[in-house]
């Protein structure tokens, strides 16, 4: 049914539903990847922003390495979809798991995040009996105060004892700068950033000291990658929301020279007074709470109120033209939280509609 829709124009869609400009998109990628290049870093995109392996495809296809998840059933999807070079950036614990990402190394190149010992042995012994090897990065806490372990000793401490187990390779580190993120003076946000991710190079230098490998030093969200890809140390970017690059990277992060990719059509429902318009996109639709959508078109108009299934807006003196029916499109404000929503990208260019990009990895949570 869904591909009937092509050719449609996009103010013709029935709404609520989530849109991709495909020109802005494939630009958004082109970008990054040629900025990570320029840098001499490899690009391993986090696939949180859309969960699709057409998408990521293309991200490989423009210069990313491998990719980026946070669960082993997003892998899984990945995997299926032929991507080999895969970094699940998260802790993995408990046997179902455990025994799943043990099937997943026999044909991919697996490498998982590690900051305590025992998560090392349950993958150890696991991927003993199923006879593969997977790759480890040991997670240094940088600052975000979430998980990692401690910068230094402890850091080559746990990356000794890595290297000693079977069947798994430490290979590296990684760190996120993620609270930094959001400083808005550009001269202290690069000062706390080359602090916080100097960590990293103080913890590389201790490795290679002590003869262990740290071929990869992995760091570097879509908020602060542009900051984060001059430095030195630093091998790889997961950075991967630039390439929806919503209102919450480009107003509150500041992060600049890409386009707004991520869209929501909406129609008005009801005008309850002259400076009111409410949408039939609320919070099934779009998730605000990092970031609120932004009406595209009109300048004037303000979203104020979300509920389930309607979204308010205060409209000023040139968008009180709204009358009930027409179309509005939101930017969607932050795409992590609302892409899990939908089934279903609908990818337009020049406003008609070009395909359709199932989300497969909506609802792997596991």
């Amino acid at each position: 049914m869904l591909n009937n829709l092509i050719g449609l124009d996009k103010f013709d869609l029935d709404t609520p539903c989530l849109t991709i400009d495909l020109d802005v998109l494939e630009s958004n990628i082109g970008l990054m990847a040629s900025f990570m290049k320029e840098r001499g870093k490899e690009w391993r995109p986090h696939q949180k922003c859309h969960k699709t392996p057409a998408i990521a495809w293309k991200q490989i296809d423009a210069g990313a390495h491998g990719v980026t998840v946070a669960k082993v059933s997003e892998a899984e999807v990945f995997a299926s979809a032929g991507i080999r070079n895969i970094l699940i950036a998260n802790m993995i614990v408990g046997q179902p798991k455990l025994q799943k990402l043990a099937v997943l190394c026999r044909e991919n190149h697996i490498i998982v995040g590690c900051d305590h010992y025992v998560q090392a042995e349950m993958l150890s012994k696991v991927c003993v009996e199923y006879g593969v090897t997977c790759g480890v990065l040991v997670e240094v806490d940088i600052g975000l105060n979430r998980v990692g372990v401690r910068p230094g000793r402890d850091t080559v401490e746990l990356a000794r004892g890595i290297d000693k187990l079977p069947g798994i390779k430490l290979e590296g580190i990684m760190g996120y700068e993620g609270h930094l993120l959001l400083i808005e003076d550009p001269t202290e946000k690069l000062e706390k950033i080359k602090e916080s991710v100097g960590l990293l190079r103080h913890c590389q230098e201790m490795l290679v000291k002590e003869g262990l490998c740290c071929d990869i030093v992995s760091a570097g969200g879509t908020g602060s990658y542009q900051i984060t890809s001059d430095l030195d140390w630093v091998t790889e970017l997961q950075a991967g929301g630039g390439i929806f690059a919503d209102p919450f990277y480009q107003t509150r992060c500041k992060v600049d020279g890409l386009g707004y990719a991520l869209s929501v059509m909406a129609t008005v429902v009801s005008r309850p007074n002259l400076t009111k318009a409410v949408l039939d996109s609320g919070r099934k639709t779009i998730n605000p709470d990092i970031c609120l959508p932004v009406p595209k078109d009109y300048d004037d108009a303000e979203v104020v109120r979300m509920s389930a299934e309607h979204c308010e807006l205060e409209l000023g003196p040139k968008s009180q033209e709204l009358k009930i029916g027409d179309k509005v499109e939101l930017l969607v404000g932050y795409a992590d939280f609302t892409t899990p929503l939908h089934d279903n990208f609908i990818a337009c260019r020049n406003n008609k509609v070009e395909a359709i990009l199932p989300i497969h990895g909506r609802g792997k949570i596991q």
